[in-house]
């Protein structure tokens, strides 16, 4: 018998499917579905995991944080537990004394580690079991997976320990650390803090942004605008762009403020090929999703939902370069009669020799392409991310777009303007891909010597803007950069920010408590990205085989202890930053009773309310929904004079409503809907 182990149920049925040829049937095992088929007198049975299936944690003894010291747990041995019994108990019921393990994980680290837990399991179960081979594959495609099984490797034993490295190092940092900072600030329980040898450093670079934004000083300037009469109208500003001194520009605006013609001094012309983007790898496919309006985590997980309906390739890979075993006729040749049949047809009138190629190139997995059309038409977010995913691999097959930029000068009584136009002369890729927008506009056409009527001249003050905030996308993108985290687990570290509460999404930016943090270990290495790239590079040497997972671990546990012992130095002033964040982002307003802020709180039964900062002698308090966050607007309910704070719920639209639940204006409300419920 044949016992195939996949990461999860959705890729055991396809696998099943395809290999059975569509004549497998589901059974179960208590509630893990198993499919069974047979093919040439052999027995096959599929089974699918629930991602892993053996946690990896500190003995129980240890959970309760306040019985050992955080820098004890250092040297602290984490045990393995099995968490997915259900499972377990199912692999356990499926092997016999002649059975052939495949494991059918996901090709990475994270995917080998996951089947390397199952086989460690196999093989406490059943002794005997010898035979176990591994199946590669880039896609759940029928070719893909019957070429695989037909070429089944060995499983990869430096790379599942590179990715256990990660586990065991991530845990004992994150339980060490966060229990440092959250012990030392009394912030336990649901208010716990976290910190993390990626999480902190990334959130470094988000305060450090917003330190940025908020040292900046705005400096003033003018610009002067000849509004030009011709077809549709256009602009031209002055040739010195910036005027930085108002006595100047007012001069130079008082003489040509009634001009009525501008004179055509030159105009030039250069054409230039615009080569199309590069494919796409998890980093540059997260960055783009932002063109569709879909963050870096919905990003991943949609992509995960195509890849394993078997739609789209795997969506975490570096490599931005095509294999010469990718079959691009095939693809194209499946997507001639579909809804981007019009693209196709561009792609073969247009096609490159050679697709374009990125600067990665690696050979784990391709870059994400489309391998088939949806049996069903696709909707909302899987829809959009299907579509950027396939203009994306057409774009790449297309010739250079050819297109023109327009500098044209102009004389307005005596004073120089200038102006710039741009138009596609062959658009090729850019028909196709049409999420990146030039942000130029076209000239009409235009002579030297010509006349051209002003319409308008404008004289427009303006200042310096601060340097723009990171998205999701430019943070993945600098964080690839610093070596932070890895393609698959840098869109899970930004979520993970957001639920600590250290990052806001609109704006995207750190909160309070998060600046206290990070300024708590500004001069600790723990926020300084060189610690985790190192750490990075050794988990790279254990997967190529030149270093073994209780070297990198053990070296990994020195370099904490040196971080303990300097923030141990720190305590009190950690202890204060915290305590005086915490009370600046739970503030939210102005008790209308002692004119004291009001302050969010939590119960000893861990029920948040808003009560007054004056407290004994102010005892006013109010209650507050347990669910969503809830903002602060800086505006004060007419009717009641308390704060109006804002609830954001996933899934829900933001509701603003005041704190008072006895206001005034909400008992008019109700009135309104108990006629309406009347009527």
């Amino acid at each position: 018998m044949n016992l195939i182990i996949c990461e999860k149920n959705i890729a055991a049925k396809r696998i099943a499917s395809i290999l059975s040829g569509g004549s497998s049937k589901q059974k179960k095992i208590g509630s893990v579905p198993v499919y069974d088929f047979s093919s040439n007198g052999v027995d096959w049975k599929v089974v699918g995991l629930r991602g892993h299936i053996i946690n990896l944690d500190f003995p129980s003894k240890f959970k309760i944080w306040w019985r050992i010291a955080p820098r004890n747990l250092i040297s602290i041995d984490p045990e393995k537990k099995v968490t997915q019994k259900g499972i377990a108990s199912a692999l356990k019921k499926l092997l016999n004394d002649d059975v052939s393990v495949i494991v059918a994980t996901d090709f990475d680290r994270e995917g080998e580690l996951i089947g390397v837990e199952a086989i460690d399991l196999v093989k406490k179960y059943n002794s005997n079991v010898s035979k176990i081979k591994r199946a590669h594959f880039s896609a759940i495609t029928p070719s893909e997976i019957k070429d695989a099984f037909a070429q089944l490797t060995e499983v990869d034993y430096n790379l599942s320990a590179a990715g256990e490295s990660r586990q065991v190092i991530d845990l004992i940092w994150g339980a060490v650390l966060t229990r440092f900072i959250s012990l030392t600030s009394n912030k336990t329980g649901k208010e716990f803090l976290s910190v993390g040898r990626v999480q902190s450093p990334t959130l470094a670079l988000l305060v450090e942004k917003e330190k940025e934004i908020q040292a900046f000083k705005p400096k003033p300037y003018w610009k002067i605008i000849a509004q030009l009469k011709k077809e549709n109208g256009f602009e031209a500003d002055h040739k010195n762009g910036r005027f930085w001194d108002e006595k100047e520009v007012i001069t130079i605006f008082e003489k040509i403020k009634d001009a009525q013609e501008a004179k055509v001094t030159s105009v030039k012309k250069r054409k230039r090929k615009e080569k199309p983007p590069a494919p796409f790898n998890t980093t540059s496919f997260i960055q783009a999703a932002s063109y569709v309006r879909v963050s870096a985590a919905q990003a991943m997980k949609t992509a995960e939902e195509l890849y394993m309906n078997g739609l789209i390739s795997y969506p975490r890979t570096d490599n931005t370069v095509y294999p010469k075993s990718l079959d691009i006729d095939e693809i194209l040749t499946k997507f001639k009669n579909s809804e981007f049949a019009d693209d196709v047809t561009e792609v073969l009138q247009h096609r490159r020799n050679k697709p374009m190629r990125g600067k990665k190139k690696t050979t784990d997995h391709p870059p994400i392409h489309p391998v088939d059309l949806p049996k069903k038409p696709l909707s909302g977010r899987s829809k959009k991310v299907y579509d950027l995913i396939v203009k994306r691999f057409l774009a790449t097959l297309c010739e250079d777009a050819l297109s023109e930029t327009i500098y044209a000068t102009f004389d307005i009584k005596n004073e120089p303007f200038k102006a710039k136009g741009y138009r596609l002369i062959e658009p090729r890729w850019r028909k196709i891909y049409t999420y990146i927008k030039s942000k130029e506009k076209p000239l009409p056409s235009l002579e030297e010597g010509d006349n051209i009527l002003v319409s308008k001249m404008l004289l427009k003050e303006d200042e310096t803007k601060p340097p723009n905030r990171y998205s999701q996308g430019t943070l993945i993108g600098k964080m690839e950069d610093l070596s932070l985290g890895t393609k698959s687990t840098r869109h899970d570290i930004i979520n993970k920010l957001y639920q600590r509460k250290y990052i806001t999404f609109s704006p995207f930016a750190p909160t309070p408590i998060a600046v206290a943090v990070i300024d708590s270990m500004s001069d600790c290495d723990v926020v300084k990205p060189k610690m985790t790239a190192e750490l990075e590079k050794d988990m790279d040497l254990i997967a190529e085989g030149k270093k073994t997972l209780d070297e990198t671990i053990d070296e990994s546990r020195k370099m904490l202890t040196k971080v303990m012992q300097e923030l141990e130095k720190d305590k009190q002033k950690i202890k204060k930053n915290i305590k005086e964040a915490s009370l600046k982002q739970n503030t939210i307003g102005t008790c209308p009773v002692c004119g004291k802020d009001l302050v969010i709180r939590m119960s000893r039964r861990g029920k948040r309310f808003v009560g007054c900062t004056g407290y004994p002698k102010c005892k006013n308090t109010y209650p507050l929904p347990q669910r969503g966050a809830i903002i602060k607007t800086d505006t004060v309910c007419e009717a009641c004079k308390t704060p109006v704070v804002q609830l954001k719920t996933r899934g829900k639209k933001p509701w603003e409503f005041c704190i008072d639940p006895d206001c005034a204006s909400k008992e008019n409300d109700k009135k309104i809907n108990d006629n309406k419920n009347k009527n």
